[in-house]
């Protein structure tokens, strides 16, 4: 059974670095950025995540690892 893309169901255009609750659910326990078929995200949509959780790391909003 396929999932719903979170971003397309929710007709959500652009994602922002600086939103810290959308993006760390798409984040695992050490930090690793999910993979698109355990979130269900699109192509488009998991491209865009990929880039913003790698922005919000470097202004230091999300971190690269947990321990």
């Amino acid at each position: 059974m396929r999932k719903d893309c979170y971003f397309c169901k929710r007709n959500i255009k652009d994602l922002d670095y600086k939103d810290k609750e959308i993006l760390s659910r798409f984040i695992d326990d050490l930090g690793k950025i999910k993979g698109p078929r355990l979130t269900g995200t699109c192509t488009k949509h998991q491209r865009q995540l990929a880039k913003k959780i790698k922005t919000a790391r470097i202004m230091g909003i999300l971190p690269f690892t947990t321990r």
